[in-house]
């Protein structure tokens, strides 16, 4: 994990922040960028052994773990509603739990389809829901949804993923209009190729690599920190003129 001790946001100390999918790579940098600014964390993921590592690496930090599938939107909806209980109503929300499997056209079911936009796409939405009341009551939050620019470049072999992805530029655009009345501001941070260690496990190859660093206008491999710095900013009072925007952190990826 970076070292966040040369940021400081004062308006995220004490703050509630809710991150989904926080077990692992870019999401476990999140919930560790958070807790250095001393905001009081709650976060979802299916990985209990990971998540609970996580914890115990951040302490004392207040970091809390909660075992949720976002696909269980009943499950997530009690989570939080749980969380708002113990700690307070969310100020910052991070909808961050995703999955890129890749998938030809060929192959897909309705099924397939389905699990794939519950995962992607649908759980930003009813999370958003969930935290809107306590939001509304506090004057304003931060509603921060992780998009990609796979859609934007159109990635082949995972349409699944990048129609998701996609959906989320026009979820975040509509909801910061229709809410924006109460002070929550909403916006996608939308990163390109982070060197992640899932990336690393499954597909990343020398040619590969070189083919990322080629299209980058800066010549080095982005790292989840990069994502997460983007987030303390949207998650805190330093922007808070910005909303329903595409807030990308990709190192000036070619689109072509």
């Amino acid at each position: 994990m970076a070292d966040y001790s040369n940021v400081r946001y004062a308006s995220l100390r004490d703050r509630v922040v809710f991150i989904s999918g926080g077990g692992s790579g870019i999401g476990a940098e999140l919930v560790t960028a958070f807790a250095a600014q001393g905001a009081r964390v709650a976060f979802i993921d299916i990985n209990r052994t990971a998540s609970e590592q996580l914890v115990a690496e951040l302490a004392p930090a207040e970091v809390h773990f909660h075992a949720c599938d976002v696909r269980d939107i009943d499950r997530l909806r009690s989570v939080l509603n749980d969380v708002e209980r113990s700690l307070g109503p969310v100020q910052v929300l991070v909808n961050n739990a995703g999955l890129d499997d890749r998938h030809r056209v060929e192959d897909l079911t309705p099924e397939y389809w389905d699990n794939c936009l519950a995962i992607n796409l649908r759980h930003h939405v009813f999370a958003a829901q969930a935290v809107l009341p306590g939001m509304k009551q506090n004057g304003g939050g931060s509603i921060i949804n992780l998009g990609s620019i796979s859609w934007m470049r159109g990635r082949p072999g995972m349409i699944g993923y990048t129609t998701s992805k996609a959906a989320i530029n026009g979820l975040t655009r509509s909801l910061a209009q229709e809410i924006g009345l109460h002070g929550v501001r909403v916006n996608a941070l939308v990163p390109g190729a982070i060197l992640t260690e899932r990336q690393q496990e499954k597909w990343l190859t020398p040619e590969l690599n070189q083919q990322f660093l080629d299209l980058q206008a800066l010549k080095f491999r982005l790292l989840p920190e990069h994502v997460a710095r983007m987030a303390l900013f949207l998650g805190a009072d330093d922007s808070a003129a910005c909303t329903g925007q595409n807030f990308i952190v990709d190192g000036g990826l070619t689109l072509n």
